[in-house]
């Protein structure tokens, strides 16, 4: 699976794209969230906060309880704002 980190996200978490292998139990972008908290102090900070993070699977905004396989694309981002 590769995960990527935009923006304050990847200066927390120190690097802006990951090829990990999250264990069996990982099935949801919330179950993601929580097993890469336990990865780094970068990476908890980052995604301490689900409410300052967005998400998206495979270039599609995704919800927490959204499922995940192996072959996904995971980025987090900031909200983005237009103008």
């Amino acid at each position: 699976m590769k995960v990527l980190y935009f923006a304050w996200l990847r200066g927390k978490v120190g690097t802006g794209e990951e090829e990990l292998f999250p264990p069996p139990e990982v099935k949801t972008l919330g179950d993601l969230v929580g097993w890469l908290r336990t990865r780094s102090p970068g990476h908890a900070q980052a995604l301490a906060d689900t409410s300052l993070i967005r998400a998206a699977v495979n270039q599609d905004y995704a919800r927490l309880d959204h499922p995940l396989s192996a072959s996904d694309e995971v980025a987090f981002f900031p909200p983005v704002t237009g103008g």
